[in-house]
């Protein structure tokens, strides 16, 4: 689906007018069109713009924001189509490279990253690589930049007389899940994602086959996704999550497991690192009460994730101009102390800056997680995630154009085993062979 318009096709179409007016977003040439996820950190965005990007800039910004699952797909639909409808979206480093492949984006190296105020070298040297086109170009801007942690309650833990390792197992997790599991009413012993989506589901779940020693496909292209060491870890996260996971656990994503640890409804959470500054800042019920541990492993020595949700323009944007002074408003140092300022140093959209973890307002706010952050994300190993080669970087993901069909149809077959309408054996046969499909097409290509 991504690969479906053409390189030719996409320079065929004529970049409008940057300063025009008018154009096919509907707005005026002062008027900026994002399509962006609604994590907290784009919540926030939103508050802060009318009154300092618009009221300097004179450029107003319209949002569409969608939850992770819908604003994937409308971003595919918008950029494969180059629509126009948006000037900027935001893009992860699982879609970048493709996107930047296939000439679907706007790269930002004349103006964005050569700004010395915006100072390109200062962005952590993975988050950057992640975002650079194969050709050597930047193609999009890092809103926040993220690696994955285990969360946990320190009051609980206290309470149950538990500790936490400091570089747990995931048989350690489990059996810790086990006994935290009803410390309180209505808590669960641990908050892991089952809703379908291969940026939902198997964003963790990945993560966990690859410490277990699993693959999605070996270097040659050999689909491995019922293999022993797959299915064992995914029976693994699946008993664990049905034995002390969280309610309608099938349901869960991201912001429902951040609802859920926030709540006091789990006593741990194994997800995304960037979810830290929305738990510790001014007003949370769980702040100053959260732990943070190194992603647990079982055969590899570290297994967190490397992810980046940053904003990108479109080839065919109607007001490219405008939509670069945003980014680089959006994605700059200005913007971090802004947020620091108006909403307290947590909330800061970090992990893209390397000046970010030597600030000192920075650390205070951040103590409890800024170091295990910054250690996760450099610790990352897109090219070599496993105990084997692979034959695409990636470690959350897969980074071919199939691998979101791909994974979220796997994941509807995995979450159908969490929410207990099927084995994992059946659940990953099935996968099986929608894996094995893509890889004899990569096969074939290779003759």
């Amino acid at each position: 689906m991504m690969t479906a318009l053409s390189i030719g096709m996409v320079g065929a179409m004529a970049l409008a007018g940057c300063g025009g007016a008018g154009g096919s977003g509907g707005g005026s040439s002062k008027t900026v069109n994002v399509l962006m996820v609604n994590n907290p950190q784009m919540v926030d965005l939103q508050k802060l713009t009318a009154k300092n990007f618009t009221k300097e800039t004179g450029i107003k910004v319209k949002y569409t924001v969608l939850p992770e699952n819908d604003v994937r797909a409308k971003i595919s639909q918008e950029f494969s189509s180059q629509a126009g409808q948006y000037d900027v979206a935001s893009l992860s480093n699982y879609q970048v490279p493709t996107y930047a492949r296939n000439g679907w984006l706007l790269s930002l190296d004349d103006n964005v990253a050569a700004d010395k105020d915006f100072d390109q070298g200062d962005i952590l040297k993975p988050i950057a690589k992640s975002v650079t086109g194969e050709d050597g170009h930047v193609y999009a801007e890092p809103f926040y930049g993220e690696s994955s942690f285990l969360m946990y309650r320190k009051d609980i833990f206290k309470e149950k007389h538990l500790t936490m390792p400091a570089h747990p197992t995931w048989q350690q997790v489990a059996t810790l899940a086990a006994k935290a599991d009803g410390a309180k009413k209505g808590m669960s012993g641990i908050c892991l994602r089952g809703q379908v989506g291969w940026g939902e589901l198997f964003a963790p779940l990945t993560t966990v086959v690859n410490t277990f020693g699993g693959t999605w496909f070996t270097k040659d292209w050999h689909a491995k996704v019922n293999a022993p060491a797959f299915t064992k870890a995914t029976k693994f996260y699946v008993n664990l999550v049905r034995k002390h996971g969280e309610s309608g656990a099938a349901q869960s994503g991201f912001t429902e497991c951040l609802n859920d640890l926030t709540q006091g409804k789990s006593a741990m959470w194994y997800d995304a690192t960037s979810a830290a500054g929305s738990l510790e800042a001014k007003g949370s019920p769980v702040a100053g009460k959260i732990g943070y541990a190194p992603a647990p492993v079982v055969k590899t020595d570290n297994s967190g994730w490397l992810y980046t949700w940053a904003f990108a323009i479109e080839k065919n944007a109607p007001h490219a101009d405008a939509a670069e002074k945003f980014i680089e408003w959006a994605s700059s140092k200005k913007y971090e102390n802004l947020v620091g300022k108006k909403l307290g140093w947590s909330r800061v959209p970090a992990g893209k800056r390397a000046s970010t973890y030597e600030n000192p307002k920075y650390q205070k706010a951040a103590a409890a997680f800024y170091k295990q952050t910054e250690t996760a994300i450099q610790s990352a190993k897109p090219d070599d995630p496993g105990v084997q080669p692979r034959p695409a970087p990636g470690i959350q993901f897969v980074a071919i154009p199939e691998f979101a069909d791909m994974g979220t149809k796997v994941s509807q077959e995995v979450s159908a085993a969490i929410a207990g309408k099927q084995s994992v054996t059946s659940a990953l046969n099935k996968g099986q062979k929608l894996a094995a499909k893509v890889a004899k097409k990569y096969r074939d290509k290779n003759k």
